[in-house]
């Protein structure tokens, strides 16, 4: 039998997550530095790739490959960004909303293992 990777493929997003949510409240806090250029982190597919596992898909468009490992890169400024005087690519607009989907991912994340985990307690009762 196999181990159960779930609790440890959702330790590795929760860390994932972590430091994405540090380095958009960088981004934030930094919006008023001049030449400040904004950062993200790469896709959380990557360590996907790491580990070894596959996500099963009924079509091949389902899920995109993304390749690159989890690590913290400038963001180029985007066409509908507005250029700031000072050289600053920080959109305070989409840091708010990257927040906002870390937050959903997180719960998302913590409701998932917590639902697993009360079927492995049913599962170890009966």
């Amino acid at each position: 039998m196999q181990p159960i990777q779930l609790f440890d493929l959702a330790s590795r997003q929760a860390q994932w997550l972590s430091v994405r949510q540090n380095v958009v409240a960088g981004n934030i806090a930094n919006a008023s530095t001049p030449h400040y250029a904004a950062k993200d982190v790469k896709p959380f597919a990557s360590v996907l790739q790491q580990t070894g596992v596959q996500m099963a898909a009924t079509q091949p468009g389902h899920f995109v490959d993304a390749a690159g490992a989890a690590q913290v890169t400038e963001v180029g400024m985007l066409d509908d960004a507005q250029i700031q005087q000072s050289g600053n690519s920080v959109a305070l607009e989409k840091e708010m909303m990257k927040t906002g989907q870390i937050k959903r991912d997180y719960e998302l994340n913590t409701g998932l293992v917590k639902a697993f985990h009360r079927m492995m307690l049913m599962a170890v009762r009966k």
